[in-house]
C-alpha cells in the first residue's frame, strides 16, 4: 500500500463523502416524512389512502434502489420529467427509505396501548391532540431502534448512486481505480469513508436507545 498515492486521492475522497453524506442525509429527511404520513394513514386506517399507501410499500419494498434510480432518471424523461443525478439520488432514496421508515413508525404506533388513545379522548383532546401529544411520542421511543437501523441501511444504499452518474464515493473509487489501477489505496479509502460516515450514526443510536431505556421508554 502506497502512502503517498493515498495522501493524493485523500482530497478527492474528502470531497466524494461530502456530497455523499449531503445527498444522503437530505434522501433520510423526506424519507422520514414520508414514512410518517405513510404510518399516519395505516394507523388511522384512512380509506383509499390506505390502500394506495399499501401498494407504495409494496412496490418500494420489493425492488432495488438500484432498479428505482434508472426509473426516475431514465425513465421519468419519456413521460416529459427531467432530473439531475443529485435529484434523482434524493428521490431514489426517499422513496425506498420512506416505506421502511413507514414500517418502523407503524410497528411504534401499533405498540400504544389503547387506553392510552381512550384516556386521552376522555380529557376532551382531539384525534389531531392525542395523535401529537400521547401516541407519537411513545411511539417514537419504541421506534427508535427500527430507525436507526434504517438510517444505516439508507446511508450505505447511497453506493449506488454511482450508477447515475453521481460523483459519490463508490463512483470516485471505480474511477480511480479504472485510471490508475490503484486497487488496494482506492479500496482501503472507500472502506474508511463509509466507517467516517456510518460509525458516528451507529454510535449515537446506541446512546439515545440507551437513555430512552432509562428514561422508562421503549423495549
Amino acid at each position: 500500500m502506497d502512502v503517498s498515492v493515498i495522501r493524493s486521492y485523500l482530497p478527492l475522497f474528502q470531497e466524494a463523502g461530502w456530497l455523499t453524506l449531503r445527498l444522503g442525509l437530505m434522501g433520510i429527511a423526506l424519507a422520514i416524512v414520508v414514512g410518517l404520513i405513510c404510518a399516519a394513514v395505516h394507523y388511522w386506517r384512512i380509506p383509499v389512502l390506505n390502500k394506495i399507501v399499501t401498494v407504495y410499500i409494496e412496490i418500494s419494498r420489493n425492488t432495488p434502489l438500484l432498479i428505482q434510480l434508472f426509473f426516475i432518471y431514465y425513465g421519468l424523461p419519456k413521460l416529459g420529467i427531467r432530473t439531475n443525478p443529485a435529484a434523482c439520488g434524493v428521490a431514489g432514496l426517499a422513496f425506498l427509505g420512506g416505506s421502511y421508515m413507514s414500517e418502523a413508525f407503524r410497528s411504534g404506533l401499533e405498540s400504544v396501548a389503547t387506553i392510552q388513545r381512550e384516556s386521552a379522548m376522555s380529557l376532551g383532546m382531539t384525534n389531531g391532540q392525542t395523535f401529537r401529544y400521547v401516541i407519537l411520542p411513545q411511539a417514537m421511543s419504541v421506534s427508535v431502534p427500527p430507525f436507526v437501523a434504517n438510517v444505516i441501511f439508507l446511508l450505505k444504499e447511497t453506493s449506488v448512486f454511482s450508477a447515475v452518474s453521481l460523483m459519490d464515493l463508490m463512483f470516485t473509487a471505480k474511477d480511480l481505480i479504472g485510471l490508475y489501477y490503484n486497487t488496494t489505496e482506492s479500496l482501503f479509502l472507500l472502506v474508511l469513508c463509509y466507517l467516517v460516515i456510518l460509525l458516528p450514526v451507529s454510535l449515537l443510536g446506541s446512546l439515545l436507545e440507551r437513555r430512552l431505556r432509562y428514561a422508562g421508554f421503549g423495549v
